[in-house]
């Protein structure tokens, strides 16, 4: 387990991890959100004590990292892919890794093999692509066997194939009985990984929930109804004390409270002919955007829309100049 108690960063005038405490549990992927700048970086490097806290504490199974006498045994961790040494083949990499943690030889050989790195094993990691370099990095992160394992932005860089291995690698070892710290701003990916959540914003803790819960209480979920016979259909609905709001754009109507089975039968007992009958629910990224609006630090803005360089209330572009046309413009303006 890692508990964080209190947990405070400051740089400065600027807090980046404003106290936050949670628990990241065993036996269960948990994904780790927030918007750019929420401190999400920062509070998984105080787990593994690259940066020291402000106040508060960090525990790995009741201990600090540094206090762990062969940490890799404990904690896997995937921070920064491109930390590891270009000189040196991928297998030099791991190897200089177990010697100093007393894990065997053999164990580099087993997870080059495991993220499908053996044919490359004695080549230097700096000719490596993205991808390859994230493999290994994941490598790393396995080699000590460990009961912990924590990743950040696992899937950057990786092809479809390496996407759905890493997703089930992770759901594998959650089911195993490990604990599985994810940190993503991959919604769709996220959604298919995670089953518990912890957000933050402005390095304060936003959530601390199930997937489940957390969609359902940032979200709004509804049944979609279409049929040739709308207006009787509002009329049966409305006989109901059900109440329903008509959506032009579709023809359809929305309704809030309702079960999709009971408007089924509702409409089969009065011979309504159905074209649509849908139960929709938010996406975790609506449910994301909905929770942290408040929270983002960078917004940006459509081509156009108020705030935007060009547009009425931020001049600094001529509106009818595109954003890749400025510098000739202003050399053409200049004789140049």
């Amino acid at each position: 387990m890692i508990e964080l108690e209190g947990l405070t960063k400051r740089f400065g005038a600027k807090t980046a991890v404003d106290h936050l405490s949670f628990q990241v549990r065993p036996g269960v992927v948990t994904g780790f959100l927030g918007p750019n700048g929420a401190g999400k970086s920062t509070t998984m490097r105080m787990m593994l004590d690259l940066d020291n806290p402000t106040s508060g504490t960090v525990r790995i199974d009741g201990k600090h990292y540094r206090e762990l006498p062969e940490p890799l045994k404990y904690i896997g961790a995937l921070l920064d892919a491109k930390s590891m040494h270009g000189g040196r083949t991928a297998y030099n990499n791991l190897l200089c890794l177990a010697q100093s943690n007393r894990i065997p030889e053999r164990r580099v050989a087993e997870v080059l093999d495991l993220v499908g790195l053996t044919a490359v094993a004695k080549k230097k990691s700096k000719g490596f692509s993205l991808g390859m370099g994230q493999r290994l990095g994941i490598a790393s992160a396995l080699l000590g066997d460990p009961e912990i394992l924590m990743f950040d932005e696992p899937v950057n860089g990786l092809d479809p194939e390496g996407i759905l291995w890493i997703r089930n690698l992770m759901k594998g070892l959650a089911s195993e009985g490990r604990t599985i710290f994810v940190s993503s701003h991959l919604m769709s990916e996220m959604a298919l990984t995670a089953q518990h959540l912890v957000v933050i914003g402005q390095g304060r803790l936003l959530a601390d929930l199930s997937m489940a819960d957390f969609i359902q209480q940032n979200s709004r979920s509804y049944v979609r109804l279409r049929s040739p016979q709308q207006e009787r259909l509002k009329d049966v609905l409305h006989e109901a004390g059900i109440s329903a709001v008509s959506v032009p754009a579709t023809g359809a109507l929305e309704i809030d409270g309702v079960e999709s089975e009971r408007l089924g039968e509702l409409a089969a007992q009065h011979q309504i002919v159905l074209h649509e009958l849908s139960p929709q629910r938010a996406s975790l990224e609506e449910a994301f955007m909905r929770m942290t609006a408040d929270s983002v630090e960078y917004h940006a803005h459509a081509p156009g829309a108020p705030g935007a360089v060009g547009s009425a209330d931020n001049p600094a572009r001529p509106a009818d100049v595109p954003a890749w046309g400025a510098g000739f413009e202003a050399k053409r303006k200049g004789g140049e």
